[in-house]
């Protein structure tokens, strides 16, 4: 199955600053066995991250984890972005990525990030916002591959 991973960061997306997060996700999502692209790196804002999900669907992404722009910064919308295309949140798994994040840090409970899935004729998508931070990636992404293929079974109609 294929993952996509989207970095949201003005500073990446604009070459001043590298983006440390998004290649922590696809290895640990190619190690899962997933495979997956090197990290498509957008700017902040809701739109960008609506757009680049809704391409990474397009493509054929069965997984789409975001990394950053989910805390209370003025341009952090990625949560605006993936509410606007999502057809069903799954707050169980963002409920499970704060609980982390707050047992390793108080302020990982500040995290916005959300999950859900995009229903698409004959199957569907997940996806997660994480954190843009390198140790939220590595705590989040085995949480998701936890349950990602069960979801997408589930998208295309295989039993609970």
């Amino acid at each position: 199955m294929r993952a996509v991973v989207i970095t949201v960061s003005d500073r990446s997306a604009a070459g001043t600053r590298a983006d440390t997060s998004g290649p922590v996700a696809v290895t640990a999502l190619r190690d899962a066995g997933w495979e997956c692209h090197d990290a498509v790196v957008v700017p902040d804002g809701a739109d960008s991250v609506a757009q680049a999900i809704t391409d990474a669907v397009a493509s054929g992404a069965r997984l789409v984890v975001t990394t950053g722009g989910t805390g209370l910064g003025p341009r952090d919308r990625t949560p605006e972005g993936t509410a606007g295309v999502l057809s069903r949140q799954v707050p169980g798994i963002a409920e499970e990525l704060r609980r982390l994040g707050a047992a390793e840090k108080p302020a990982g409970m500040l995290s916005r990030g959300l999950a859900g899935v995009i229903e698409t004729d004959g199957g569907g998508s997940l996806v997660v916002n994480l954190p843009g931070s390198e140790r939220a990636v590595r705590t989040g992404v085995p949480v998701i591959v936890s349950v990602a293929r069960h979801v997408v079974d589930q998208l295309a109609g295989g039993d609970h």
